[in-house]
């Protein structure tokens, strides 16, 4: 497995030794030693033989040197001869030659855009294009670079610009544009320099001495130093070796020094932090975007570390030449491939061939050829050499690979790499693959790098919670070998069964585990060496994509598909501090979320429950920004979300479970009994009232006041509780409160006297006389006078209370309780106007409660009859006179009350008393009340028998007369009123005038601006601070 598929022979037999290639669509150059050209149309896949098109003998008169199609001009650019010539397409006549660019041994191409304008107002990235304005213009570069110089030539648009030539103090021989205006050239295998075409500046490249190097590497040998490669057909690697340098991407470029690769800038120094350390310094390098390609001398690989070759021992190296791909973003191995890739029958002692890297096109873009040549003599005549075609996998296809070897940060430097219209919907793979990392850093124990990842992708908390045990996760729980399907990864594959010795063998040295992730160290090196002998090659480098994944992680970091340990004690409290974390940041932001619909936690108890959606549905919820998302998902992840943060805090900060109890949406059923586990019953007591689960809290709170000896402390907490219920919870209030009453009847009570809600009080009368009419006179007491109730169906209520339970008092013979209810009964139809008396009235038996009945009918206006009742069946005299007293009002029909009793005591019925006993009460009534008695009726009323002497007092009272009349008296008050009243607003009326010259007659000061006061009745002004001595003055003169 890895980036490119394996190569394929698009040329075999060619018995020319090839120098050169270059790609210009289906059409492939090949320059060779003896300056002929051939041309070959080549198909995209391996099925389509290659076909030759045309071949151009004595094209040049050596060797072509180096080939690239200049599309600008529609010309092939050839070095030979130390001269570039640029041949037409497809005559190839008339060639020109670049006059100025004699002595050429090497050149590098750019093609790109310009602006003849650059925006000032951007700031301007080295290394990057400047941003402008204007009409672009494709720009075409030739750099070639001669002995001592470098000659640029350049077409703007397909017109020729004027050479350019830069002196240097080394000759290039080998270059590579860094970005538009910088070149990176190597004159000496370890000497590098970077050359500005703005400034025409040289500046060597510095670069650092490499942290480690490869024990046992052959950084002295030169590629004429290695076996089987001075044969038959040297492809042009002759004694004298090249620099190795190629561009990385549009603003750097790799050198190699030794077995060193350095990234470097514009500016000659090493751009990146890390570097490459290959086993040993490569033959070529090239690049094929993003993927770099080395070619390592034969020697320089274990057979262990190639899939195809058994490994007979760790120190059996490769005899052939390797090609080894790194990425050029992570500077990682991700495949090594031996040539010819088909392993011989035995391994070889030496190299049978040698291989040479044909760079396609300056473009550095797919496919990349290889040349291969056997190094016998013979071979090579009768054989020829064979060209190796390597062609990259589909963008989605390497992505998908990366994703099912965990390489997931790989993965996501490769996507950032490519441009979205290479990878179809690159914005969700990307979330897609940055969930897969944050899985895989949950599992390495990196829970804050996960939980960041969690927070900024939105992902859905549900899956978030299955990562955690079951006393956590509850139902919710996934195993570890399920983590990376369940955040959209492939599915982990059945382990295959192992055959015979390979059951047994231990694992590879240097094998790939799924989990480890690739770092970014200071020298980024091929895996750990394996032991070899004295003076060998100790590189190991990993085959196939999984090699990628840095040597530097624990051998004990768990593999995807691998069944992950237990989390010690102390990472399992620091992954719980965590989740608090991510569900306190999410619980404030899913609420505001809901309030966009008008819902609250207070209505937690309306929604269904958590429990009601299965697993997979809540598993299911969309990975989304909440403002995305319906109120059914937003309301499922407010429960998932509570009740995590509720079973987290139980664990590790039981102190905070209060607040989340009683407001949240916190799903009962799951911690209910983990609550009662830890004996956490006031939590619980909060968690069912905010849940409005009531009867379950009040069950609770009876269960728990069986442990209670002191009767407040048993009754109290039920009783508040009941008092904070509202109307709608009204039976559930009056089932719980039946064994209060039971228990104690005041504590009990107070359940309907609480100010915090008000209950229907019709509702709670109608409970409270079926329980105890002495509790429901209470509580409509209560009403009466607490509150102020002044209905009249509950005064009537009362009164007919009053009068049952005296009834059922004399019934049962129990007279104090009797009495008791009967001055109850009669001092409440006394002092209160709001019931219906003729209804009482109606209700009364014939013969009792005369008092009563006199009562009433003084409320019906039948003062006769209540005096009658009085004065005839409770033969009470003062009582009567007292009703007389209290019903008195003169000039009012109520004004001959005491007449009426008077005539009740003279004129008795006949179910009066005796005469005899009404006498004496009928005068002390006229000795005592003379004045409200008229004197006339009052004679007329007097039986015959009564002396003068009996009334005087009466008589003395009634011939008294006025000295002035109560009219005139009134007359004359009124006058004096009005008199006053007109004297006053004369006063009022009159006004005062303050000129500049006005002067105060006390401090004899102008008045000016100052606050005045105006002293009655001739108006004289004063200052007001000069009001109170001024007055003085004046009462002085006037006494």
């Amino acid at each position: 497995m890895g980036p490119f598929i394996a190569p394929d022979v698009v040329l075999d037999g060619f018995k020319e030794r090839p120098e050169s290639l270059t790609v210009q669509g289906d059409r492939i150059y090949i320059g060779t030693s003896t300056g002929n050209l051939h041309v070959y149309r080549f198909g995209e896949t391996s099925d389509h033989a290659t076909e030759l098109l045309e071949t151009k003998k004595s094209l040049c008169r050596r060797s072509i040197d180096q080939l690239a199609y200049i599309k600008d001009v529609n010309s092939l650019a050839v070095l030979a001869e130390a001269q570039v010539t640029l041949f037409p397409y497809p005559a190839y006549s008339p060639p020109t030659h670049l006059v100025k660019a004699k002595g050429a041994l090497c050149f590098a191409l750019h093609t790109g855009v310009e602006y003849p304008n650059v925006d000032a107002s951007v700031p301007s990235i080295p290394g990057t294009p400047a941003i402008g304005y204007g009409v672009p213009a494709v720009v075409t570069k030739l750099a070639i670079g001669c002995r001592r110089k470098i000659v640029m030539y350049s077409w703007k648009d397909g017109e020729p610009q004027e050479p350019q030539e830069i002196t240097l103090a080394h000759s290039p021989r080998g270059m590579v544009f860094v970005d538009a205006e910088t070149l990176c050239w190597g004159y000496t295998p370890t000497d590098y320099a970077v050359t500005s075409l703005k400034t025409s500046s040289t500046v060597d490249v510095s670069t650092p001495i490499p942290a480690t190097t490869s024990s046992g590497s052959i950084g002295t040998m030169g590629m004429g130093a290695l076996s089987g490669l001075g044969g038959y057909m040297t492809l042009g690697l002759g004694a004298k070796a090249k620099p190795c340098v190629t561009s990385l991407n549009e603003n750097e470029a790799l050198i190699a020094k030794d077995n060193n690769g350095f990234p470097i800038g514009h500016d000659g120094r090493p751009s990146r932090s890390d570097s490459i350390d290959w086993p040993a310094p490569p033959d070529e390098i090239a690049l094929v975007k993003p993927y770099i390609f080395a070619i390592l001398p034969p020697g320089s690989v274990p057979a262990s570390q190639i899939e195809a070759l058994p490994a007979t021992s760790p120190s059996t190296f490769i005899a052939s030449p390797v090609v080894e791909i790194r990425s050029s973003i992570t500077l990682l191995p991700v495949q090594t491939i031996p040539f010819p890739p088909a392993p011989p029958p035995a391994q070889a002692t030496s190299a049978t061939h040698a291989i040479r890297l044909l760079t396609p096109s300056p473009s550095s873009k797919s496919p990349l050829f290889v040349v291969c040549t056997p190094t016998d003599r013979t071979a090579a005549a009768n054989a020829g050499s064979a060209i190796w075609r390597f062609r990259i996998k589909p963008w989605d296809q390497q992505i998908n690979e990366l994703v099912e070897a965990g390489t997931y940060t790989y993965a996501l430097a490769l996507l950032d790499f490519l441009d979205a219209a290479l990878v179809a919907d690159k914005e969700r793979r990307q979330r897609q693959i940055r969930g897969l990392q944050a899985v895989d850093d949950f599992r390495n124990a990196k829970y804050d790098e996960a939980v960041n990842a969690f927070l900024e992708l939105d992902i859905n908390p549900a899956k978030v919670v299955a990562l955690y045990p079951e006393n956590i996760s509850g139902r919710l729980a996934v195993p570890p070998a399920e983590w990376i399907p369940l955040f959209g990864g492939p599915k982990p594959k059945a382990p295959e069964p192992l055959v015979g010795s390979q059951a047994a063998s231990p694992p590879a040295v240097g094998s790939p585990k799924a989990g480890d992730r690739p770092e970014t160290p200071k020298s980024v090196e091929s895996p750990p060496r394996a032991p070899t002998p004295q003076g060998s090659i100790r590189g190991v480098l990993k085959t196939g994509l999984e090699s990628i994944k840095s040597a530097a992680k624990d051998d004990e970091a768990a593999s995807i598909r691998s069944v992950r340990r237990p989390p010690k004690p102390d990472d399992l409290h620091r992954s719980i501090e965590v989740l608090m974390r991510y569900l306190s940041d999410r619980r404030p932001k899913i609420a505001g979320a809901l309030a966009q619909f008008n819902i609250t936690s207070a209505q937690s108890h309306e929604m269904p429950i958590l429990s009601a959606t299965s697993k997979e549905d809540l598993l299911n919820l969309p990975n989304a920004p909440l403002s995305a998302l319906t109120p059914e998902q937003l309301v499922r992840f407010a429960q998932v979300v509570d009740t995590a943060l509720f079973k987290s805090y139980l664990l590790v900060r039981p102190g905070l479970l209060g607040p989340l109890c009683r407001v949240g949406w916190c799903e009962v059923s799951e911690v209910e009994e983990l609550l009662r586990e830890r004996e956490k019953y006031q939590e619980m007591i909060y968690l069912y009232n905010g849940r409005k689960m009531h009867g379950k809290a009040l069950s609770l709170l009876r269960e728990l006041s069986e442990k209670e000896a002191d009767m407040r402390d048993k009754l109290m907490p039920t009783v508040s509780y009941l008092q904070r219920l509202g109307p709608e919870y009204l039976d559930q209030i009056f089932e719980h409160s039946r064994w209060v009453f039971e228990q104690d009847r005041d504590m009990a009570f107070e359940i309907f006297t609480s100010e915090e809600v008000e209950l229907p009080k019709e509702h709670v009368v109608d409970f409270l006389e079926r329980l105890d009419s002495a509790i429901c006179a209470r509580y409509i007491e209560y009403l009466i006078n607490e509150r102020g109730e002044i209905s009249q169906k509950f005064h009537d209520r009362l009164a007919e209370l009053y009068l049952r339970m005296t009834l059922a008092a004399k019934k049962r013979g129990d007279d104090t309780t009797r009495k008791a209810t009967y001055e109850r009964l009669l001092h409440f139809i006394d002092k209160t106007d709001h019931y219906s008396a003729d209804r009482l009235f109606g209700l009364l038996p014939a013969e009792d409660f005369f008092e009563a009945k006199a009562i009433l009918l003084g409320r019906l206006g039948r003062h006769d009859s209540a005096l009658e009742v009085y004065v005839y069946r409770l033969q009470d005299f003062l009582k009567a006179e007292e009703y007389c007293k209290r019903v008195y009002q003169p000039g009012s029909p109520t004004a001959n009350v005491f007449l009426t009793l008077l005539r009740i005591y003279l004129l008795p019925g006949p179910t009066a008393p005796a005469a005899a006993e009404l006498l004496p009460p009928a005068l002390e009534l006229i000795s005592r009340h003379s004045p409200r008695l008229d004197p006339v009726a009052t004679l007329q009323l007097l039986p015959p028998l009564v002396t003068a002497q009996d009334v005087r007092a009466f008589l003395l009272e009634s011939l008294r007369a006025p000295v002035f009349d109560t009219r005139v008296v009134r007359n004359i008050y009124k006058s004096r009123e009005e008199h006053v009243a007109r004297r006053l607003m004369i006063l009022q009326s009159k006004r005062v005038r303050i000129t500049d010259g006005r002067i105060c007659p006390q401090c004899h000061k102008r008045l000016g601006g100052s606050v005045i006061a105006v002293h009655a009745p001739h108006g004289e002004v004063t200052h007001y601070q000069c009001r109170e001595g001024f007055a003085r003055k004046l009462k002085e003169s006037r006494a």
